[in-house]
């Protein structure tokens, strides 16, 4: 068995190269919710020297709450966001002399567009523009996994180590106390079930069937290279290679 293992970087956390080491695929800010043009050449550099695949991760313009809030924008004004931050990072990419492979929207974002068919559709549509053999990574099930379908694009169905999750599949609004996994224990038999197992205990005891192809830790977790390191060993004691593709 296999699984990809990706993590959200370049945004000035600190912690970005021992996770790196751990990661096969980085989720790399487009400089919006966090970071900065410096934190994106170091995190590209890094990942050319290790080989790991690269994504765009872009967000909302809402650095104040780290891409988090909600916002409601017209279709320009969403393909301007996305054309501002794919155009930067396949600049930069194109700098280091790299491969951009993927998109995983950030944040607000990214939650939003998992329930908003139409808003993870218009998403696709940018995302096709970076060409045919670019994929959209999305959560596991929801409508940015069946954009992909109706545009006709690559998808990357994820699911997360730290993250608790719906009766529906979605993930626990951060906005309660318990939508963030800070045991280890528990992230690592969460991983376990999800790859193995193809399901995901829900925060009210449901299984709820889920596709793992692309394991996230979020890298801001307080406990993010501890858990990374666990769960890589975990894998590997049970026989689950680490790699993107």
């Amino acid at each position: 068995m296999k699984i990809d293992f990706n993590s959200d970087l370049a945004e000035g956390i600190g912690n970005d190269e021992e996770i790196m080491r751990v990661i096969s695929s980085v989720n790399v800010c487009c400089g919006l919710h966090a970071g900065n043009y410096k934190e994106i050449l170091k995190t590209l550099k890094l990942a050319k020297e290790l080989g790991l695949r690269i994504g765009a991760h872009p967000s909302f313009d809402d650095r104040a709450n780290f891409g988090r809030s909600n916002e409601n924008l017209s279709e320009v004004e969403l393909k301007a966001l996305l054309a501002y931050q794919f155009g930067a990072m396949k600049q930069m990419c194109e700098l280091v002399g790299v491969k951009l492979s993927y998109v995983k929207p950030h944040g607000a974002l990214y939650n939003m567009a998992c329930v908003d068919f139409k808003l993870a559709k218009n998403i696709a549509i940018e995302v096709a523009k970076l060409g045919e053999d670019i994929a959209l990574m999305g959560l596991s099930n929801s409508c940015l996994i069946s954009a992909t379908n109706e545009v006709g694009i690559k998808s990357i169905s994820e699911v997360f180590a730290d993250r608790r999750y719906t009766d529906e599949g979605l993930l626990v609004s951060r906005s309660k106390e318990n939508a963030v996994i800070k045991d280890e224990n528990e992230a690592i038999n969460q991983v376990l079930r999800m790859i193995k197992n193809s399901f995901v205990i829900s925060e009210n005891g449901k299984k709820v069937p889920i596709k793992a192809e692309s394991l996230c830790l979020h890298g801001d977790n307080e406990k993010a290279i501890l858990f990374a390191k666990k769960i890589k060993k975990t894998l590997e004691e049970n026989n689950i290679s680490i790699r993107s593709n």
